[in-house]
């Protein structure tokens, strides 16, 4: 696994996740149907700016009582911490609930956040659910799949293996990129060119915006912008 500046992975934080996957289409096409969350999230914050991190993976349970004995349980979730403190830094916690009806119960809240938080994680992205929205750690971001009350049985299954979630497949160290739109998974080979693609793509599509909001918009108007936006390089 490739790691990354500081000053690269900061600029990732100054555009949307929408940028970012425009712009991974223009570097590598055959990304453009796969590699984001592709379901509704909820977004804890939808003010904070993007997190970028390197995925820490893991699988979580709450539905059903676990068949372990509380001693295994607390030595696996302190392994599983210690997963998550490991270089690199910053991550984002990304954890499958693997229940038939994932969410039932939430293992995010205001324990856990502070937690990885505290571990050097930026933010959270799950198939499951989240609680404590007052309470959770600022400036930590958490997408998931709905808000319940309860953690029920909440407990870590295993951690460091393949995970998918909101429909985005996610292996232990891929660079995730995340904000109140979803997330997506940006390839080691295209952090260095993203830079150039949303410039580009920046300078296109304002062409078409500055037709779009005159006060009239004729079609000849139109065309002649998507000739100009298409001309540009």
């Amino acid at each position: 696994m490739n790691t990354h500046s500081a000053d690269q992975l900061e600029i990732l934080t100054q555009w949307d996740t929408p940028t970012v996957c425009n712009a991974l289409e223009l570097v590598m096409p055959e990304r453009r149907g796969y590699g984001f969350t592709v379901e509704q999230v909820v977004c804890l914050d939808p003010e904070l700016k993007p997190v970028v991190g390197y995925a820490r993976t893991a699988r979580c349970a709450t539905r059903t009582p676990p068949h372990e004995s509380a001693e295994v349980l607390q030595a696996r979730r302190l392994a599983y911490y210690e997963y998550v403190a490991d270089p690199p830094q910053p991550s984002i916690a990304v954890i499958e609930d693997i229940d038939h009806d994932s969410g039932v119960g939430a293992f995010w809240g205001e324990v856990q956040t502070n937690i990885h938080k505290g571990l050097g994680c930026v933010g959270g992205v799950t198939s499951g659910a989240m609680r404590d929205l007052d309470d959770c750690a600022p400036e930590f971001q958490l997408l998931a799949r709905r808000v319940v009350p309860s953690h029920i049985h909440n407990r870590v299954v295993d951690f460091g293996n393949q995970v998918e979630v909101l429909g985005m497949v996610v292996n232990h160290g891929d660079l995730i990129h995340a904000d109140r739109h979803g997330a997506v998974v940006i390839p080691e080979d295209a952090v260095g060119l993203l830079p150039a693609a949303v410039d580009l793509m920046i300078r296109k599509e304002a062409v078409l915006l500055e037709a779009a909001r005159r006060p009239s918009l004729d079609i000849d108007a139109l065309r002649k912008a998507f000739t100009e936006s298409s001309r540009i390089n």
